[in-house]
């Protein structure tokens, strides 16, 4: 029993002077107690309506409690329905609705349990049948499958492109468990590429040929039930490039239109979630997962990560190839931003999802049952928390604690009740409900006021056993009210036992930290309070610990032999242990070879398999050992098996022929087993300096048992031998006998020695102190000497120790000095050291290179040479001279530029060196220094030189500007470095074809005061491909690219093609507009459509052309467009048949634009591409020439109307003449719809035609009589006008009506407006041409 003593601060009582806080506590079942709920059925529980309903209520108390049942909030009479039945002694309800309905016993149930002390009552259990028996009725009815209904077309996608497949499984509580498989019920496949997400879809990030199959199926695995059902399976073909080549090509009879690779190469884009952010809600205590998928090619790679802390690292588990992000048992601190990238070669994308983390009602401490005595204070804590908070709601006996009988005894605060004074009648059950919108809490726990004495709870006589060492904890469990204390006693001991080793725990518990043999004996626990007290006595035994003392040791042998492993046990007497043996972890195999021994394990006839790892486990049972050895098998031999191992460890080892300087070594080989030991090696061990630490001292053959042994003084030697063959080393042996030389002076002096100063006035002495072993001797010290050189001094001398350099102060700068570092010892001094040479500490050098001169190589390099500076002045080691350059300016640039210095160094003593990587046509200076080990001297007076002119680089840009039939403008860049005086451009141009092969070469020469140019009299609709570079007198410089593509003549591109023997010809397929690229691609594969690729825009002041490419069944096309960022409707234009290209006029100058291409069938939803963006020209003058004020125009419409006027005196003359042609009377009766005046309404002549109005200028007029082969038909009369004159091609009808002069520039514009076009006329074609 746990008891707790509620003060205050100062010591003073809370409310009342004690109060009781009880714990996990059983009333024994003899005593007087109200109910407490030991068993009740889950909140939400889903029948199987295949199976009988079981809700299950169990309670415990005394008297025994009465149970009663409610549903949907009403009394629910069990008696009144002959399928309903409780358990007897029991409060749980069996329906049986064989031949019944489970809807009829849907709802909410809860459980009530009452005896005289209080009523307990349960949660409220919510019955539900699961949705899919409801689906599966349904089916058994209709009798149709799942999904029946449900049109799965066959799918038809481009190689690369990405794809869902929909599961959409049918609604089941619990909900299904989706997996997707193959008419084999094989699983499918999933990878990076391919997986499924947590809605039960397949994502594809990019489909290959290989994905092609008919049989995609989603399953769906109802666990509840153990139902399985199927989705219709769903064909997938992915064609690949050669397909969709051969599809278009049968359709379009052109193959060389489309290209050979797969839909092009993508940055990643997320199919699921949408958009850039998202919500996430979780409840505290759930799993969360988040999940992102992302399409793309190459296949994008997921990762995750916090935005505002790390990922929870043991919670934290990534699954579906990185896709999902699953976090196990969510804490608050799990809420925030989370962000997933998905990333590929070519870019990134991301997405946030903010979670955020809500909590249904948790305990921090919940109410427990409550046992107090009369007049004793006592506490009930129901405290929760939640989010948002929860309320929390008192009842008692079930009914709420406001609507109770009043008791004075009871006062409640928020989440606790107090009791004070309580009276044996106040036993009651109090309930604790803790809600919010995600749950709630109940809780029972009761007050039973019992005056009852102790009572001990645990087994009398029990036997404690332990192993030493181990804790000891013997219980003592009581009941009692008031609340018994505890006390333990030794023996026949009356102190109490309290203290060092023994701690008494607040349930009588009492522990031994650390038990001994002495902690044997007889132990007495008793309980007591007001009412009497209870006694219980225990043993406790201390037992010996399990150990291996004989290990199995690892074993090598032949196949066929045998094999041995023994394992002898020490145990505690009164024990038997028992022995098992594993290998590799695992049973022994079931074999008769195998021999388990009292204390070893034998294997017979061993073979390669037997290999491995060989456990041997001793258990008892209170502890167990373990020890392994391994097995490794050999080929057998002819001969008789043998059996290979390392060798034993010598023995016997002797000193003999002892010696100041040498010792000599005798020991006896062990058995080499069978494999001949090729070497023996000797070790020793130094006593004095560095015991425990082994030496390697030299090696024999294996032929020898003894060595003569070198040693040198003052050590305490210990020598072993370890023994080698084939197979490996042997243990060492046991030491020889330890032996110690005398010490003597030493041998050698210390290595490395090196004077070098750090300081201009110091000499640093270094050198590598000798090991304990070189000292020969105690007392080992160093005697530094040094002088300087080639000066007649003394040496100079002083003697360390334990130190491994010495610093000499006062010397001159960089002075050369003979240097010696002797040891000595007690016993002497070494031999007489050689001198080595040190310097002195350096210092920065004093002069700089005189006589620099430069000469320039080139416009690139220099030569620069300088004299060198005398040795003394260096003041240090000299390791060479360092350049300073810089560019001061350009030569015809007289503005200076931000100074950049380079530096070059030449080590040595070298005194000429080159420049490379000048800029030409650049002013330069530079000056020398020279450099030592302290750093630079100082620098020679700075000299200026110039480079030459060079060939300049390459031209900053290069635009095609304003493309048109036969013209195009080319503006450029000056070079960014032009290394000289720009004598002039150069372009080149040729024309390139279908095939991509080049046609002639065209070279033009243009002043280097240009920065464009326009080409006119080129070909329509040609790509031509430019080269243009700059120059100087040096040649010319580096040479930028580009292409362009004229406008095509789109009146010979749709006006339809006519032979006199064949007929009509087909039009040719329109090309795409000018897509102007330093490096062209040439895409020939698009998308299965329907669906718009390679969308191109081409801007002007006040009109746009727009281009697309479209695949799909053959719909209406309109144009929409719209000023970016404005909040106007879209404006549609319609195109006209199924070209492939529009102009949008009536644009604003200077203005940004979205456009955009609908297509739209009968019944199908529009298909619409991408949004194009783009910006028309500003506006400026006009450029173009009125040709109405130009003499020449003038004087050729003067010569026409001459002309035409001579025409019609030659009709009159031959009319009056002929009387064949009633020209005045027929044109009277017959007025000719066709005749038009020869200008536009605004009196000026066209010079623009757009790509739509040219598409439908060439169409046949209505009611025209003018064949489309554009010859004219005789009909009356052969005698025609036609026979006549030069200007009788097409211009006069047979009823000699002539229409020539009038078939001018309003023609034209209304044929445009009908939608047809003329056949061609000499004065058409100057129309055209002004």
């Amino acid at each position: 029993m746990l008891r707790k003593r509620c003060l205050t601060p100062g010591g003073a009582p809370l409310i009342l002077l004690v109060c009781h806080l009880i714990t996990a506590l059983d009333v024994p079942l003899d005593l007087q107690q109200p109910p407490t709920l030991t068993h009740q059925s889950p909140k939400d529980y889903i029948v199987d309506p295949r199976e009988n309903i079981v809700i299950q209520c169990e309670a415990k108390g005394k008297p025994t409690p009465n149970f009663s049942w409610t549903r949907n909030g009403t009394h629910f009479d069990i008696e009144k329905d002959a399928r309903v039945t409780m358990k007897p002694n029991s409060g749980t309800l069996l329906i049986d609705i064989t031949g019944g309905k489970v809807e009829a016993y849907e709802g909410v149930y809860q459980c009530t349990a009452r005896n005289e002390h209080g009523t307990a009552i349960s949660n409220n259990i919510v019955i539900r049948q699961s949705n899919i028996f409801l689906i599966i009725k349904f089916i058994y009815l209709e009798g149709s499958p799942l999904w029946s209904k449900e049109r799965v077309d066959p799918i038809l996608i481009q190689e690369g492109n990405s794809l869902i497949l929909e599961c959409r499984p049918p609604v089941g509580l619990p909900p299904p468990i989706i997996f997707w498989m193959d008419n084999y019920f094989q699983r499918l496949t999933q990878s990076e590429r391919v997986s499924q997400g947590l809605n039960g879809d397949l994502y594809f990030s990019n489909v290959r040929t290989e994905d092609t199959r008919n049989d995609y199926i989603c399953y769906a695995r109802f666990n509840h039930t153990q139902t399985i059902q199927q989705k219709q399976p769903i064909s997938v073909k992915v064609l690949s490039m050669d397909a969709i080549n051969e599809t278009i090509a049968a359709f379009l009879n052109d193959t060389e239109f489309y290209s050979d690779s797969p839909a092009g190469e993508r940055r990643p884009t997320f199919m699921i979630p949408k958009g850039q952010t998202s919500n996430k809600l979780v409840l505290r205590g759930h799993m969360l997962k988040l999940e992102c998928i992302a399409e793309g090619l190459p296949t994008p790679e997921i990762h995750w990560r916090k935005e505002s802390g790390e990922l929870p690292n043991k919670r934290t588990f990534h699954e579906n190839f990185q896709k999902t992000l699953k976090i196990i048992d969510v804490t608050e601190a799990d809420a925030g931003l989370y962000r997933c990238i998905a990333q590929n070669s070519l870019g990134s994308v991301h997405h946030i999802i903010n979670v955020t983390v809500m909590a249904s009602p948790y305990w921090i401490t919940e109410p427990k049952n409550l046992v107090l005595a009369p007049k004793e204070t006592g506490i009930l804590i129901c405290r929760a928390n939640g989010s948002p908070d929860p309320s929390i709601t008192w009842l008692m006996n079930g009914i709420p604690i406001e609507n109770s009988p009043k008791d004075l005894s009871r006062k409640v605060e928020g989440d606790s009740i107090i009791f004070s004074d309580v009276q044996t009648g106040s036993s009651a059950v109090y309930q604790c409900n803790v809600s919010n919108e995600f749950g709630y809490l109940l809780a029972n726990a009761f007050l039973n006021v019992l005056a009852e004495p102790p009572r001990i709870l645990t087994p009398t006589n029990q036997m404690y056993q332990v192993i030493m060492n181990n804790r000891a904890l013997l219980d003592c469990a009581s009941f009692g009210s008031p609340i018994p204390k505890i006390n333990w006693f030794k023996d026949d001991q009356t102190s109490i036992l309290d203290g060092d080793p023994y701690v008494i725990h607040d349930n009588g518990t009492l522990e031994i930290h650390v038990a001994q043999k002495d902690n044997n004996g007889k132990y007495t626990c008793i309980a007591m309070n007001d009412l009497g007290k209870a006694e219980n006595r225990v043993q406790l035994e201390v037992k010996d610990p399990t150990r291996i003392i004989k290990q199995p040791e690892y074993r090598v042998v032949q196949v066929a032999g045998k094999v041995i492993f023994e394992c002898k046990v020490k145990h505690d007497p009164t024990f038997t242990p028992t022995i098992m043996w594993l290998k590799n972890n695992e049973e022994l195999p079931d074999d008769e070879r195998f021999i388990v021994g009292e204390d070893s394990l034998t294997i017979g006839e061993v073979t390669e398999i037997d290999e491995g790892t060989y456990t041997c486990i001793a258990n008892t049972s209170l502890d167990k050992d373990s020890a392994s050895a391994e097995l490794t098998v050999v080929a057998a031999t002819p001969a008789p098996a043998i059996i290979y191992d390392r060798p034993d460890p010598s023995t016997d080892l002797e000193l003999t022929d002892e010696r100041e300087r040498s010792i000599h070594l005798t020991w006896t080989p062990g058995f080499d087993h069978n494999s001949i030991i090729q070497k023996y090696i000797v070790e020793y061990e130094d006593g004095l300096h560095e015991p425990g630490v082994w030496h390697y001292l030299t090696e024999v053959p294996g032929t020898k048992t003894n060595a003569h042994l070198k040693l040198s003084p003052h050590v305490l030697y210990s020598f072993r031998v370890v023994s080698v063959n084939e197979v490996g080393r042997s243990q060492p042996s046991y030491p020889s006998r330890q032996y110690q030389t005398a010490p003597a002076a030493p041998d050698e002096n210390p290595s490395k020695v090196e004077g070098a100063g750090n300081e201009p006035d110091n000499l640093v002495i270094t050198w590598e102190t000798l090991t304990g072993i070189q000292s020969n001797g105690p007392g080992l010290q160093y005697k530094v000497h040094w002088r300087q050189k080639d000066v007649d001094d003394d040496w100079t001398s002083v003697t360390v120790a334990n130190v491994s350099k010495y610093i000499v102060s006062g010397t001159q700068t960089f002075v050369p000095y003979e240097i010696k570092v002797q040891a000595l010892n007690d016993l002497g001094i070494a031999p007489e050291p050689s001198a080595v040479v040190g310097y002195s500490g350096e210092d920065l050098p004093m002069a700089a290179p005189g006589n620099v001169r430069v000469r320039v190589e080139n416009s690139t390099l220099a030569e620069v040479q300088w004299e060198p500076v005398s040795p003394k002045s260096v003041r240090g080691h000299q390791k060479g001279y360092k350049i300073y350059y810089w560019k001061e300016r350009s030569v015809f640039k007289r503005s200076r530029r931000h100074v950049e210095k380079k530096i070059l160094t030449f080590s040595g003593d070298k005194t000429h060196g080159k420049l490379p990587g000048l800029e030409p046509f650049s002013l330069y200076k530079l000056n020398v220094r020279v450099f030592n080990g302290k750093g630079e001297g100082p620098p020679s007076p700075d000299e200026q030189f110039e480079t030459p002119e060079g060939v300049p680089s390459a031209p900053a840009f290069l635009k095609i500007l304003n493309p048109m039939l036969d013209s195009l403008t080319l503006e450029w860049g000056a070079p960014s470095h032009r290394n000289g005086l720009l004598t002039g451009y150069t372009l080149e141009y040729q024309p390139i074809n279908n095939t991509h092969e080049l046609g002639p070469l065209v070279k033009i020469i243009i002043p280097a005061n240009e920065t464009n140019w326009t080409l006119k009299n080129l070909n329509y609709s040609t790509r031509y491909k430019f080269y243009f570079h700059a120059q100087t007198s040096k040649g010319p410089g580096n040479i930028i690219t580009e292409e362009a593509v004229t406008i095509m003549d789109e009146a010979r591109i749709n006006q339809p093609a006519v032979d006199a023997d064949k007929g009509y010809s087909e039009p040719p397929l329109a090309t795409s507009l000018p897509v102007h690229t330093l490096h062209p691609t040439f895409h020939k594969v698009r998308p299965v459509g329907p669906v718009f690729g390679n969308i191109n825009t081409t801007a002007s002041e006040d009109f746009a052309n727009i281009s697309w490419e479209y695949w799909g069944p053959d719909m209406s096309f309109y144009i929409e467009y719209m000023v970016e960022d404005s909040k106007e409707d879209w404006k549609k234009e319609f195109v006209n048949g199924t070209q492939s290209f529009f102009v949008i006029k009536g644009l604003m100058p200077g203005t940004t634009y979205k456009v955009r291409v609908v297509a739209k069938g009968h019944s199908d939803e529009p298909v619409q591409s991408t949004e194009e963006v783009f910006k028309t020209d500003p506006a400026m003058a006009s450029r173009q020439v009125d040709i109405a004020t130009q003499g020449w125009f003038i004087g050729l419409m003067c010569a026409i109307a001459l002309l035409i006027l001579v025409l019609l005196i030659f009709c009159f003359v031959k009319r009056n003449k002929g009387g064949k042609y009633p020209v005045k009377e027929k044109e009277d009766a017959h007025p000719d719809p066709e005749i038009q005046p020869m200008k536009d309404d605004d009196g000026t002549f066209g010079e623009y035609r757009s790509l739509e109005s040219d598409t439908e200028d060439h169409k046949p007029l209505k009611g025209s009589r003018t064949p489309s082969n554009g010859t004219v038909k005789k009909e009356d009369s052969d005698d025609s006008l036609v026979d006549y004159g030069e200007g009788g091609d097409g211009q006069f009808n047979e009823d000699g009506s002539f229409i020539g002069q009038y078939s001018g520039k309003k023609e034209k514009e209304t044929a445009e407006g009908n939608e047809s076009s003329e056949a061609p006329s000499p004065v058409n074609a100057m129309n055209s041409f002004v």
